[in-house]
């Protein structure tokens, strides 16, 4: 089996220099300083593969992603979310955890897709909502303390690896709002207490700030988004922050466009300075956080975006060697696959990404891998 020889390594923590890693059946059994190689990828950095902890791979990041979901067969979406998986691994996304898909698709394509043919999918299936609610057309309208320990019942018994839960409304969905709350603390507290009884995170899509604080204080695993949104602006406040960063949550920044020349939805494009200020604001706090880019719901947001999020958050100021633990070895303690993802090392799953250079001087290589393994077979 390959031995594969890099300039530089990083571990999922640390920097380090020119290391050989020995893979067998897909899993590494050694990590060494010298020793032949079978293959010398020279020049390059040896990362863990990335880990995107929030995509939609129902959503083909077209310019009306609902509609055409809405237009399409189950078939014809599970046909378009295998090319989007392919996509997202030649990326150098080996790992990605998907937050809501109609009919619990991406658990189906989970189980159906090969290890050459995208990166490993963790699903939460349709997004728990109010009736009318975000995503209500997804399929997971629940309501009332019992209706949601219902629906995360039904999500275990399905075999889904996290619950989510949209606890205010959003930007997709005519009718919601981003700045109001869509579930009182008596269901949130229900659903995190269903969820961690059948063994399961469970994630808070969450843009308001009060929204934000009910999530914390029902004890979700994972804060989506995180915008401090209001109904104008973004404005996000000091004492919540302070909370998220005493506390174990881990806030998932969805972080991360593409270029593409149009501007983001006017609802957004309005609060992106408040946005900003709170995603800085976060970062002073040293509040945990990962990058779940939200891939798939518009044309800045392609599946496969992930490496844009990281250089976004290093243009805002945070640390490169933070921002490459937030997509490797944080990332996979968030998604509760931190015990075979997330780090090179013995016994971990050979998911790996080379890039020319070093992302610690200019974290944009991560944008152009010049390989990729997944399970220690390459598939670029």
């Amino acid at each position: 089996m390959p031995a594969i020889r890099a300039r530089r390594l990083f571990d999922g923590r640390e920097l380090l220099g020119e290391r050989v890693v020995h893979v067998t059946d897909g899993k590494i059994n050694a990590v060494t300083v010298d020793g032949p190689a079978d293959l010398d990828l020279g020049d390059v950095t040896l990362l863990p593969g990335l880990i995107d902890c929030h995509v939609h791979l129902v959503f083909d990041a077209g310019a009306d992603p609902v509609g055409r979901l809405r237009e399409s067969s189950d078939e014809e979406v599970l046909d378009r979310m295998r090319e989007e998986a392919a996509r997202t691994v030649a990326a150098g996304v080996t790992t990605v955890r998907d937050l809501g898909d109609r009919g619990y698709l991406a658990l189906r394509l989970a189980e159906k897709l090969g290890v050459t043919e995208g990166p490993e999918i963790l699903a939460s299936g349709p997004p728990i909502t109010t009736t009318g609610g975000h995503c209500w057309f997804l399929g997971g309208q629940a309501d009332g303390v019992e209706g949601v320990r219902a629906a995360v019942r039904e999500r275990a018994e399905r075999g889904v690896h996290v619950v989510k839960m949209m606890v205010t409304g959003g930007e997709m969905t005519p009718g919601t709002f981003s700045h109001l709350r869509q579930y009182g603390l008596a269901e949130l507290c229900a659903a995190v207490e269903e969820a961690h009884a059948h063994g399961l995170p469970i994630a808070a899509h969450a843009h308001a700030g009060e929204g934000i604080a009910d999530a914390l204080a029902a004890g979700f695993d994972t804060i989506e988004h995180c915008s401090f949104m209001t109904e104008h602006a973004a404005e996000h406040d000091e004492t919540i922050i302070a909370r998220l960063a005493a506390s174990d949550v881990i806030v998932s920044l969805t972080a991360g466009i593409v270029p593409t020349g149009e501007p983001p939805p006017p609802g957004v494009a309005k609060r992106m300075p408040g946005i900003i200020a709170a995603v800085r604001a976060l970062q002073a706090a040293g509040v945990a956080f990962v990058i779940g880019s939200d891939a798939g719901i518009g044309p800045g947001k392609p599946h496969g975006v992930l490496p844009y999020g990281a250089r976004m958050l290093v243009d805002l100021g945070y640390a490169p060697l933070d921002v490459l633990r937030s997509v490797t070895s944080r990332a996979a303690r968030a998604c509760r696959v931190a015990d075979r993802k997330g780090r090179i090392m013995q016994g971990y799953d050979a998911d790996l990404v080379a890039v020319s250079g070093d992302p610690l001087a200019d974290i944009s290589v991560l944008q152009r891998p010049s390989a990729v393994f997944r399970m220690g077979r390459r598939l670029r």
